[in-house]
């Protein structure tokens, strides 16, 4: 079993940045992806970035340019540093973690901007 411990989140105003980790422990060993998942109001769980073992990232386009998704493989912990937040980036922020093919995920953090 992989355990995610996420923090970071928080209330602030638009244009502000806020930096969110998740921290991994357990039965680390294998875990190749780890990333960032979002789920808003009435919405489905969307994608926001992820980044590979060796640091490949994917980002969502709603995200890019704004937001970079990095990785301390000494420590097992993923961030994301959000900048410029908008209004609409307000939600609960999840981190993901795989690991041979099993998907693991936090409890959550929310997220809100205000306008």
């Amino acid at each position: 079993q992989v355990q995610l411990v996420e923090s970071g989140g928080g209330l602030v105003q638009a244009g502000r940045s806020l930096r969110l980790s998740c921290t991994a422990s357990g039965s680390i060993f294998g875990i190749n992806v780890m990333g960032w998942y979002r789920q808003a109001p009435g919405k489905q769980r969307e994608l926001v970035a992820t980044s590979s073992r060796r640091r490949s990232t994917n980002y969502a386009d709603s995200v890019k340019g704004r937001f970079t998704i990095s990785r301390d493989n000494a420590k097992n912990t993923v961030y994301l540093q959000m900048n410029s937040l908008k209004p609409e980036d307000t939600a609960v922020y999840y981190c993901n973690a795989d690991r041979i093919g099993h998907n693991y995920w936090g409890q959550g953090t929310q997220v809100t901007v205000s306008s």
